[in-house]
């Protein structure tokens, strides 16, 4: 049986919250032991928690915030677009991706792929 909507949603606000302010052991609990990273579409994706770990370990170091500007929930999935700072130390990156989540019957981020491209980013 999928998740509700609303636990779609709130998951996604969870992980939107932890990306500025968790760490990236925090993030991929998030996402079960067999899930799948995109990101971006396109890339190579990340397959299981150690694999995407790395992926988030990398924000660590750096200040981000995120701010979620729309959200839709479905059969167990979500789609959402939000706004990214991520402050590297040689100046700000910023970018509005468009990201959509799979969910397990727990809960858990099944997959999560996101469309932005490197035109899409800017410098501050």
């Amino acid at each position: 049986m999928p998740i509700t909507n609303e636990q779609a949603e709130a998951n996604v606000r969870r992980y939107l919250e932890l990306v500025a302010t968790g760490t990236a052991a925090e993030i991929v609990a998030l996402y079960a032991p067999d899930g799948v990273l995109e990101d971006p579409v396109g890339s190579e994706p990340l397959v299981g928690r150690e694999a995407i770990q790395g992926f988030y370990a990398t924000l660590e170091p750096m200040k981000v915030t995120t701010e979620l500007l729309a959200i839709r929930a479905s059969g167990g999935e979500a789609a959402f677009h939000f706004h990214i700072e991520t402050d590297t130390g040689a100046g700000v990156a910023v970018l509005d991706p468009m990201e959509m989540m799979a969910f397990d019957e727990d809960g858990l981020i099944r997959s999560m792929r996101a469309w932005w491209n490197d035109g899409d980013m800017t410098f501050g």
